[in-house]
C-alpha cells in the first residue's frame, strides 16, 4: 500500500499511534490534528453521578478521551471500583479501561452503536429492573444512542467530561502540508473532526474536496458528500484496523 499519502487528523497523540501502526503496512501518513482536548471542570451534578456509579447497570464510554478521564474519576473518587458492566464501542477506548482493571465489553465485530447495542452483555443489564445507564462522553455528542436505549426502558444520564477544539493554525497550513509532502488523501475520524477540516481549508477546500475522503461512519459520509467531498470512502469504524481494511479495498493513487 505503498501509494497512500494520508493526512492524518486526530488528537494528536492518537494520530502518533495511527502513523505507527500504518507505518509498519507501508503507508506514509502526516499529522496535521483538528481536534484538541479540553477536559470540562466537573460540576456538583458530574460528582453525584460518579459517586453514584454503583447505582448504574452499565457504564458506556464512547472514546478514548472519556475513557482516560474516566479512569482519572474513577481513581480519584473510588478507593476500589465498583463493581459494574462497562462498555465500549471499540477495542482502543476498552484497552485504556482493561488496563486499569475494569470489567469492559466491546463488539468484536462491528466498530458503531448498532454493534454496541447487540452486545449479548449490554441486554443483560438492560433487562435488569428499572436499568439505568451512564454515558461519558465529549460536548454535544449525538443522541442517537440513548434514544435507542431508551426505547428498551433504560434511563440515561449523560456526563461530559470534554470539549473538542480546533488547534490554532497559521492560514493556509492544510492545503501547504497536502502540497508539500505530495498527500493524495485525507483522514477524518468523527463529524466534528470533518467541520474543523472544512474550516481550516477554507477557500482552498474546493482543491481539497478532489482527494479521496476516509471516514469513520454513513453518518460522516453524508455529511462529507454534502459539503462537496467528491470521494468518499466509509470504513465503516474509526479503528487503525477498519482504515487500513478500507485503504486495501480501494486502487492506489498513481504517483
Amino acid at each position: 500500500m505503498s501509494g497512500w499519502r494520508l493526512l492524518l487528523t486526530r488528537p494528536a497523540s492518537e494520530s502518533a499511534e495511527l502513523a505507527s501502526t500504518l507505518a509498519a503496512a507501508g503507508v506514509f501518513s502526516s499529522s496535521l490534528p483538528l481536534l484538541e482536548i479540553e477536559p470540562l471542570p466537573l460540576g456538583g451534578a458530574g460528582r453525584a453521578m460518579i459517586y453514584d456509579l454503583a447505582h448504574y447497570q452499565a457504564v458506556i464510554v464512547v472514546s478514548k478521551p472519556a475513557a482516560r478521564l474516566a479512569v482519572e474519576l474513577v481513581d480519584q473518587y473510588w478507593p476500589q471500583p465498583p463493581f459494574l458492566q462497562w462498555l465500549t464501542v471499540g477495542a482502543a477506548t476498552a484497552r485504556i479501561l482493561a488496563d486499569y482493571g475494569l470489567e469492559v465489553d466491546y463488539p468484536a465485530e462491528g466498530d458503531d452503536s448498532e454493534a454496541l447495542l447487540a452486545l449479548p452483555a449490554l441486554q443483560q443489564a438492560l433487562a435488569q429492573p428499572e436499568p439505568r445507564v451512564l454515558i461519558l462522553r465529549g460536548e454535544g455528542g449525538r443522541e442517537l444512542l440513548a434514544e435507542r436505549l431508551r426505547s428498551q426502558g433504560a434511563s440515561v444520564d449523560y456526563l461530559e467530561l470534554y470539549r473538542r477544539l480546533l488547534p490554532d493554525y497559521a492560514e493556509g497550513i492544510l492545503a501547504q502540508r497536502v502540497a508539500a509532502e505530495r498527500l493524495n488523501a485525507l483522514v477524518v475520524s468523527s463529524g466534528q473532526g470533518f467541520q474543523h477540516l472544512l474550516q481550516l481549508a477554507a477557500t482552498a477546500w474546493p482543491e481539497l474536496a478532489r482527494l479521496p475522503l476516509f471516514v469513520p461512519s454513513p453518518r460522516v459520509a453524508e455529511m462529507a458528500r454534502a459539503a462537496g467531498a467528491q470521494h468518499v470512502v466509509d470504513c465503516r469504524g474509526a479503528s487503525a484496523t477498519a482504515l487500513l481494511a478500507a485503504l486495501r479495498g480501494h486502487p492506489e493513487p498513481a504517483l
